[in-house]
């Protein structure tokens, strides 16, 4: 299992985030960068400008966790709040990094971005260089592209699995249907998952390496961070908990296979993870 949630920030996205804004030029760095996210990306984003001597400002869904939003303030970014319901994040960042001359670090579109994102199955099979197979959960597709690259380079015949919500199924049915389908913003409990298609550069990288996709509930979810936490003493958010959902649920077919599985992340406050497992309890 590899653990990002014992990553900075919290999870994977520091790695695409700081490797995207170490490469810009000094006077972009001045300038300052900025993101849309609904938590994770948003603190790797504030995080690595903190670091480079930039500046972050980050587009955030009003009901975004306060947990990430708290965050994200405490590394010294400016958040600025949208409707995720009425919408569109991509104008709205696009819009804001024109109007105030920043340079836009997308969450997952994005050759640098997606590069940084693969250095987690590079570090995995470094400690686990059998592996046969890699489960790894999929939002816009950055992560999954990139540890699909990084793990087929290195070992051609690995299996790549990718996990989505139910709700937010959009990867699975645009691999099936050939082409990028877009869906209702979806309702689901794991909020770093609720990409509404692929992205463009995700979905070219993914259509020819990943294997295959399934789903889990959010019922699942929520076992499988019960699960971690009792037996691995490892606190999983929601989107991070949906590869070894999948695992439990019997959603793979990897039985005597070496399976090294990506826990995305962990940001995810007391609270709430309280309230997700108090309603697996009460059902």
């Amino acid at each position: 299992m590899k653990a990002e949630s014992f990553q900075r920030g919290g999870a994977f996205k520091f790695r695409g985030a700081y490797t995207k804004i170490s490469s810009l030029t000094a006077t972009a760095l001045a300038r300052g960068v900025v993101a849309y996210s609904s938590g994770n990306h948003a603190q790797a984003v504030a995080l690595a400008a903190r670091l480079l001597g930039s500046s972050a400002t980050i587009l955030m869904p009003e009901d975004a966790p306060a947990a990430k939003m708290e965050a994200t303030r405490g590394y010294g970014a400016e958040v600025v709040t949208y409707d995720r319901w009425r919408e569109n994040r991509e104008e709205l960042g696009e819009q804001l990094a024109a109007e105030r001359g920043l340079e836009l670090v997308k969450p997952y579109d994005d050759p640098l971005v997606m590069a940084g994102q693969g250095t987690t199955a590079l570090e995995l099979l470094e400690v686990a260089p059998e592996l046969e197979a890699m489960v790894v959960p999929v939002g816009g597709g950055g992560l999954i592209a990139g540890c699909s690259t990084a793990a087929k380079a290195i070992r051609p015949g690995i299996h790549v699995a990718g996990v989505e919500p139910e709700a937010g199924d959009d990867t699975r049915r645009s691999l099936e249907a050939g082409e990028r389908i877009r869906i209702e913003v979806p309702q689901t409990i794991a909020d770093g998952l609720q990409a509404r298609e692929p992205g463009e550069l995700t979905f070219a990288v993914n259509r020819r390496l990943v294997d295959e996709i399934v789903t889990v509930t959010d019922e699942e979810i929520v076992d499988a961070m019960a699960f971690l936490f009792d037996r691995l003493k490892v606190v999983a958010e929601p989107s991070g908990a949906v590869g070894i959902a999948a695992l439990l649920a019997g959603k793979l077919d990897l039985r005597g296979r070496e399976v090294g599985v990506v826990v995305s992340g962990g940001n995810v406050g007391a609270a709430r993870f309280a309230e997700l497992v108090a309603s697996r309890a009460a059902s």
